[in-house]
């Protein structure tokens, strides 16, 4: 099998500091790759950076839904470290209020970093990958994002929108050569995961599946580690997936029976 063609190439990723995004960021400098690594939390994505060889990742705070300064950092990334090959989107919240309990704050929250916040972080590198005619971009959705589930409707109809999103966008730049793909976790272990367990038999549960809620166990017994996500990133922005593009990878351990 051929390389993964990433050596020494360079990627913005958002959500940098929650545990998918820290995957992704270290697997893609494992891989050799110049990072730009983006979160709303610059504390923790400058520490995530400190703690990585110097000069490899550069970590920075960034507000996804604020247009003026994703166009700003896009701009710093392309003349300060060089061209942009590689995109992950990986910045998200989660809501688990029922409808009739949402609010329209909470409403336009989910959808600023979950929707607006691919549209922004998309549209601006998409547009200087375009002049080069070259380029991979991956979404880190979600599988609620395309099965209903209780008490997530915000969190999966945002999710929803930013997989169709990605996927428009790799049918308008399959021209340009740039291809756009979506990977859709099921339950990770990670901090918005774990922060919903009210015990420790929380994760047993999550195997299991609720009938109360009509949510379905997961057949292979486990939940993912954050590397299994970052794992199909990494597949999709490389080489080796040279001829796939608008492409929604699930990786639930069976959960949603789709693939």
């Amino acid at each position: 099998m051929s390389g993964s063609g990433l050596a020494g190439k360079i990627a913005l990723v958002t959500g940098a500091a929650g545990g998918i995004g820290q995957a992704v960021v270290r697997s893609l400098h494992a891989e050799g790759v110049l990072v730009a690594a983006f979160d709303v939390d610059g504390d923790a994505v400058e520490a995530l950076a400190a703690g990585l060889p110097l000069g490899t990742v550069v970590g920075r705070a960034l507000d996804v839904s604020d247009s003026g300064a994703v166009e700003a950092a896009v701009a710093r990334v392309e003349s300060g470290l060089g061209p942009i090959d590689l995109l992950v989107n990986g910045a998200g919240v989660l809501s688990t209020t029922r409808v009739v309990d949402t609010d329209d704050a909470e409403w336009a929250r989910v959808f600023s970093v979950n929707t607006l916040g691919v549209f922004n972080v998309s549209r601006a590198v998409t547009r200087v990958m375009m002049e080069r005619r070259r380029g991979s971009v991956v979404t880190i959705s979600s599988n609620a994002a395309g099965i209903p589930r209780h008490g997530m409707a915000a969190y999966a109809a945002s999710k929803a929108a930013a997989t169709m999103f990605t996927r428009c966008l790799g049918l308008e730049l399959a021209e340009y050569g740039i291809r756009c793909n979506v990977v859709a976790p099921g339950s990770t272990r990670t901090s918005m995961q774990t922060g919903m367990w009210s015990d420790p038999s929380g994760e047993a549960r999550v195997i299991e599946g609720s009938l109360a809620t009509f949510k379905a166990g997961i057949p292979l017994g486990k939940i993912a580690e954050p590397e299994d996500v970052a794992e199909a990133v990494l597949f999709l922005l490389s080489d080796r997936a040279g001829h796939i593009t608008m492409t929604d990878l699930y990786v639930d351990g069976g959960a949603t029976q789709r693939g």
